[in-house]
């Protein structure tokens, strides 16, 4: 393999990987606070608002059944509004973003109702109000679903971004198609596949060792 396909490669895997950063935290910026509303707001829950959980909810499902290819497409006129164009890495992050905080939010809000509900009461008795048992009870039970669903977001960024090559995205999708695919040169598809599932390896296998390490049960039976 020629230098200029090493350089090509090394390029694209930091594209690649801007992308998918940028869009984890623009995603989890967004995510986490809608999926904790989603968690909590239902009729009779912490910050009861029925009608806006409803609403959210709707707007949630509704982005998540998009195929991410067509929203791609989809919402090149905001791309663009946002990014000054519709091509390119950072045009990229705009829809890598949007697929994904509904995915994250919908994480979180699972993450959150599987904290037992004997605790939330427990808190509620002591006075502790709705932010208090947020803050102190909900997201410290839930830390290490949570981490393991942002670890699922990330690997399934990884896969879109991808994607995104098909539509001018550049990174490692845009490098597989236009050498590998176009061009019939199979060992630079081959890299690319590898260089991909290496990605996500090593963001699944940091993103568990992270849930260990935040998981307080894990901790005290350990101890024990």
């Amino acid at each position: 393999m020629s230098a200029n396909l090493i350089n090509l490669l090394l390029e694209a895997t930091g594209q690649t990987l801007y992308m998918v950063a940028i869009s984890a935290i623009l995603g989890t910026l967004f995510g986490l606070p809608l999926g904790l509303f989603l968690a909590t707001s239902q009729r009779g829950e912490l910050l009861s608002a029925p009608w806006v959980n409803k609403i959210l909810g709707l707007v949630v499902n509704a982005t998540r059944s998009v195929p991410f290819i067509i929203l791609v497409v989809a919402i090149i006129p905001f791309t663009r509004m946002v990014a000054g164009t519709s091509i390119g890495t950072t045009a990229a992050i705009v829809p890598l973003t949007i697929a994904t905080v509904p995915f994250i939010a919908r994480l979180v809000e699972n993450a959150i109702r599987e904290v037992d509900s004997g605790l939330i009461e427990a808190a509620r008795a002591m006075g502790a109000t709705p932010v208090q048992i947020i803050r102190k009870v909900l997201l410290p039970e839930a830390l290490p679903s949570i981490t393991l669903g942002l670890t699922l977001a990330i690997v399934s960024l990884i896969g879109y971004s991808a994607m995104v090559g098909a539509v001018g995205g550049e990174g490692l999708g845009d490098l597989g198609i236009r050498y590998g695919y176009q061009r019939f040169m199979p060992d630079v598809m081959a890299i690319v596949v590898i260089i991909l599932i290496v990605l996500v390896q090593l963001v699944q296998s940091v993103g568990e060792r992270i849930a260990t390490a935040v998981d307080k049960r894990a901790t005290k039976s350990g101890g024990q």
